[in-house]
């Protein structure tokens, strides 16, 4: 029908809309990780000027859900794609929100050039960004292997992450008047890993999505 023919157009238009705001919150990890390793104050400045652009899109994006949902009233799988767009959506906010917070540890460590910053955070943010994108992917394509991959893979960002805190102790027990930088790096480590949390999310959602499984068990108590 005609209806249903608008109701897809706009879903397209939707997941396209959703697909640019990942790939500029991808960009922003990217640039915030590279700001940190470099320790180049002057690239976290292009980092803080794209969430501008990321929030004022999260709100159109979240607009066109509800205007979907309010003019087609769809129902079964195009009800929880958009209600799928709307979860993806905030989870793309909150990581451009982690990669500003990884930009302000490059402002902080700039005060401190001879720091020798542990390895593995580029390793780390090179992990968490794949997983963002092929979350991403797995969401456009409904592909629920490419999405279990996704919830895999973090367990090795949390590995990384694991070994970038004990390199921070190390560090710290050789050279105590490092404890400052150490702390801000170690604090970047955690954003990433964060970050790696909401592609899993993202991920999780898609499965949920597909098969209709709840794949999250959040009975860890964690809030989210």
């Amino acid at each position: 029908s005609c209806m249903s023919m608008h109701l897809q157009r706009d879903l397209e238009s939707l997941e396209q809309n959703l697909l640019n705001q990942s790939s500029v919150v991808e960009q922003m990890v990217f640039r915030a990780c590279q700001s940190l390793r470099e320790l180049r104050v002057d690239i976290v400045q292009e980092v803080f000027a794209s969430e501008e652009t990321v929030n004022y899109r999260e709100v159109e994006i979240e607009e066109e859900c509800l205007k979907i949902l309010a003019l087609h009233q769809p129902v079964a799988v195009d009800l929880r794609r958009v209600a799928t767009v709307l979860k993806i959506n905030g989870d793309l906010e909150r990581i451009a929100d982690l990669a500003v917070n990884i930009g302000e540890r490059t402002h902080s460590l700039s005060l401190y050039p001879d720091f020798q910053m542990p390895a593995n955070l580029d390793k780390m943010a090179e992990s968490a960004i794949s997983m963002v994108r092929d979350a991403l992917d797995s969401f456009v394509r409904l592909d629920v292997e490419l999405a279990r991959d996704v919830c895999a893979r973090d367990d090795i960002v949390d590995e990384l992450n694991r070994q970038v805190i004990s390199d921070v102790q190390a560090l710290i027990e050789v050279n105590p008047s490092d404890i400052e930088p150490a702390f801000h790096f170690y604090s970047a480590s955690r954003h990433v890993e964060r970050i790696a949390d909401h592609a899993t999310n993202i991920a999780e959602d898609v499965i949920y999505l597909v098969d209709g499984d709840i794949a999250r068990h959040r009975h860890d108590g964690i809030p989210y």
